[in-house]
């Protein structure tokens, strides 16, 4: 599993942002189907909020990588 850690550069960032952002994702509409299918972990648990606010702290798995946003 690859580790990725994310820096804020505000209080938050929308789950969806961040999947484009890193490049997991080939657009927004992507990341969109991804969350609604379930295929995104947010602190241990299946996501399926597409704009899911994700702070310092937060951990997101999705495909072969583990983001700790830091």
């Amino acid at each position: 599993m690859e580790l990725i850690n994310f820096s804020l550069t505000s209080d938050y960032i929308e789950l969806i942002k961040l999947l484009k952002l890193l490049n997991l994702v080939e657009s927004g509409a992507v990341a969109k189907i991804v969350v609604e299918e379930g295929l995104v972990e947010c602190n241990q648990e299946i996501e399926f909020r597409k704009r899911k606010k994700l702070r310092s702290g937060d951990i997101v798995v999705f495909k072969n990588n583990r983001i700790n946003i830091i």
